[in-house]
């Protein structure tokens, strides 16, 4: 059994959420919220922290492939709504440490890569692609922010399921969720670690990993 489960089959309905989102008002949003996706070829979390009065928002993106070890987390920072710091970690075999910055007026002073003990510089192509990610990454949270999809965390344990502040929840999961829930706990010891999206239009299963989420879930001061 896979130590990872992502809702492939779900993609086009939390496509729809965000589309939905675009339309919500934007009154009375928290400063720090979490939210997430799916992606292509894995499931991206992501925990958002917007300053006011700074005109900032730090963004932590945790990206984990369907397949494989190579968790890839990202924190990029903004400054009026243009990405001006980027730095990411990915593990596993492809291990890679990179670091961007922009200056106000976009264009990149300071890049590193880092494989192999050996550091080297990015291609133009490989800026541009990292700039556009990040600008995308940036109106995505934002829909989903407005759209109010959150994302919480948890476990599954003795048959229940518990947030990360250890209470006992009832998710509205489908049939088809809570059984692979319930197989995947049969094929392992200890508790199993669970992430999913709640929003108007209804619950997503993201992820089930025998990994305890929680212990490194974010809080607003790590951002």
């Amino acid at each position: 059994m896979p130590l990872l489960f992502a809702r492939r089959w779900g993609w086009i309905g939390l496509f729809a959420v965000m589309l939905n989102a675009c339309s919500h008002r934007q009154d009375q949003l928290p400063s720090f919220t979490a939210s997430g996706y799916i992606a292509d070829r894995g499931v991206v979390r992501l925990w958002r922290n917007d300053d006011q009065a700074q005109r900032a928002v730090t963004i932590l993106s945790v990206y984990s492939p369907y397949e494989g070890d190579n968790t890839t987390i990202t924190r990029y920072q903004y400054l009026d709504d243009q990405v001006r710091q980027i730095n990411r970690t990915q593990n596993g075999a492809h291990a890679q440490v990179v670091q961007i910055r922009f200056d106000d007026k976009g264009n990149v002073s300071f890049m590193q890569r880092q494989r192999d003990q050996v550091r080297e510089k990015l291609s133009d192509d490989e800026l541009a692609l990292y700039q556009f990610e990040a600008n995308r990454l940036l109106q995505d949270s934002h829909s989903l922010r407005v759209g109010h999809v959150h994302l919480v965390q948890g476990q599954w344990r003795d048959g229940a399921m518990y947030n990360c502040q250890d209470k006992a929840v009832n998710p509205n999961f489908d049939g088809r969720s809570l059984s692979w829930i319930a197989a995947r706990s049969t094929h392992s010891a200890r508790p199993l670690g669970v992430a999913w999206l709640e929003a108007p239009e209804g619950t997503q299963l993201l992820l089930v990993a025998n990994e305890d989420f929680c212990r490194w879930q974010p809080k607003k001061s790590d951002l």
